[in-house]
């Protein structure tokens, strides 16, 4: 039985939708889109305590935890909780250094 949830977590997770960046001058953004029965093997400690069914803003060891794979730097900062599997990344852009 654990073989077959095991199993169907790694087929969810291979499901993960990431978006193209876009940005504004300040953040590089994208959002993740979680297949929703990877929402069932969530923990219940990452939703919202309110019962909204919307997750909370995840630190970096718990989104990766749950399967979502992304280069350095990147923040879960918001939620849409109309659709709690969509996820909204952001991460800091690199400011030019400027020339003296």
């Amino acid at each position: 039985m654990a073989s077959n949830n095991s199993s169907k977590l790694q087929e969810y997770i291979d499901r993960i939708h990431y978006s193209d960046r876009y940005a504004d001058d300040d953040y590089e953004y994208r959002h993740v889109i979680l297949p929703k029965p990877l929402l069932k093997m969530i923990p219940k400690e990452y939703f919202a305590p309110d019962g909204s069914g919307a997750l909370r803003i995840l630190s970096e060891d718990e989104w990766r935890g749950i399967g979502i794979t992304q280069s350095l730097g990147w923040q879960h900062y918001e939620v849409h909780a109309p659709e709690p599997h969509v996820l909204l990344f952001r991460r800091q852009k690199e400011k030019p250094a400027k020339k003296k």
